[in-house]
């Protein structure tokens, strides 16, 4: 089983990049994980969407190969950042060769899981806008259960998270992850 972490922060020692990478601790051996890299990903531009840029195309095959794509949001101005914004609207497209032919969509259908650690709200208001979001687009969200982690920068020392306290609930979110994925792998 392959799962795609979304992580809607580009920072590299972003604190939910750190919340995803204790979570992808506890999968190994249970599932692949990847994160999904999309820093290179220009600004949705119907100019330059046919043919896609190489980094949007590389992205889509990323999000097509996995069985489930887990998203790691933090919380800007209560809602989700706008670089996930950003992958989410291109990834929401249709894969075509020009604008003149109807093509494929690859996000329906796909389970999804979300979690996310910010201030006092853990990014209870961007997660429910990314659910929302999401089941616009028609993705299998697992709502329940979902992970936040509040006032995650008390948790923090010289930039690293201690999540000890919050491992417990990761590890349920994985666990049901996987089982939640395996109910919607055809055979």
């Amino acid at each position: 089983m392959k799962i795609l972490f979304i992580v809607g922060s580009l920072r590299k020692g972003s604190f939910n990049r750190q919340i995803a990478e204790k979570a992808a601790e506890f999968l190994q051996g249970k599932a692949t994980v990847e994160f999904l890299d999309y820093a290179d990903v220009p600004f949705m531009n119907e100019d330059i969407e046919f043919p896609a840029p190489e980094s949007v195309t590389a992205m889509r095959e990323k999000v097509q190969q996995a069985d489930g794509l887990w998203f790691f949001t933090p919380e800007y101005n209560h809602s989700y950042s706008g670089v996930l914004k950003n992958a989410i609207d291109w990834l929401s497209r249709p894969i075509i060769d020009d604008a003149h032919q109807s093509g494929r969509r690859i996000l329906p259908g796909k389970p999804a899981a979300i979690s996310g650690g910010s201030g006092m709200s853990g990014t209870l208001c961007a997660q429910d806008n990314l659910v929302s979001l999401l089941s616009f687009l028609n993705l299998d969200v697992m709502n329940v259960p979902r992970l936040t982690i509040q006032n995650v920068s008390d948790k923090a020392k010289d930039g690293r998270l201690d999540l000890a306290d919050s491992m417990p609930y990761i590890e349920r979110q994985a666990t049901a992850f996987l089982e939640f994925i395996k109910t919607k792998i055809k055979p």
